[in-house]
């Protein structure tokens, strides 16, 4: 198969995967508006004072911008696709797929792609969200920094979406196996509760896993006081390396057919 003969099943296949993904009011739901309204209730109910992060004060709703963005993307990426390709799995699509000429990939491919674009798309309207509600300061001189944070945050966490499936048993179980793992990461990062009131023990729990890295490293290109490009590149060192890890048991172990 020629290089543009894939190119353009590749963008055919986006292009599907974009329109069933806005065609399902559950999934919208659950993927883009909460993380909008989860804004306005975490300032709501923390209030929009100052928060310590590495030692100066910024305001409460630049602190949870990033946070909510970190949560964006690990509901558009780990969430969407475990979830998704369990039940497409187990209803025996994923093997009525593989058995079509369409190369494998291509699928794959098509369905990564639109998790991206729903993760800009996010990441862009959490920002404006901050900037016009609440006053957020843009990231102009750390855009470096926050552009590679999605960059390595999308790729790593839709290598652990499908990693994830190799341990899902059955479709029931998918949305409770996922939540059960990803929502608890969600305090132990700080992104629900201020870094500054989480005890040491949670946080050292959080900082084995990737979650609260992506949010560090997010929180890093929003703080106003950050100078240079913005890249922590060691908490992105880390996301990456769980990436690699995922990729790796998502080869190995990634199903076409159903468990039963």
């Amino acid at each position: 198969m020629s290089e543009r003969r894939s190119g353009t099943l590749l963008l055919h296949q986006y292009r599907y995967d974009q329109k069933q993904f806005w065609r399902e009011p559950a999934t919208v739901f659950f993927t883009v508006a909460l993380p909008l309204l989860f804004l306005f209730l975490f300032v709501s109910i923390f209030g929009n004072d100052t928060v310590v992060v590495r030692g100066h004060e910024i305001k409460a709703s630049t602190y949870f911008v990033p946070g909510i963005v970190t949560l964006s993307v690990v509901s558009a990426t780990v969430l969407n696709l475990a979830i998704t390709f369990t039940i497409l799995r187990e209803k025996g699509q994923l093997k009525r797929v593989r058995s079509t000429p369409l190369p494998p990939w291509v699928y794959l491919g098509g369905r990564v792609l639109t998790a991206t674009v729903v993760c800009v798309l996010l990441v862009a309207a959490v920002t404006l969200l901050g900037w016009l509600v609440y006053g957020v300061s843009l990231p102009t001189h750390t855009l470096p920094g926050l552009l590679l944070t999605l960059l390595v945050g999308t790729t790593a966490c839709c290598a652990l979406g499908f990693a994830l499936t190799t341990i899902i048993p059955s479709e029931n179980a998918a949305p409770a196996i996922t939540n059960a793992i990803i929502l608890p990461l969600y305090f132990f990062s700080g992104i629900f509760i201020p870094d500054s009131s989480l005890p040491e023990a949670m946080k050292f729990v959080g900082s084995i896993f990737p979650v609260r890295h992506l949010f560090q490293s997010f929180l890093y290109a929003f703080d106003p006081l950050t100078e240079g490009a913005g890249i922590a590149a060691g908490h992105l060192a880390v996301v990456a390396a769980w990436g690699v890890v995922g990729a790796l048991v998502a080869v190995r172990s990634f199903r076409w057919t159903p468990r039963a």
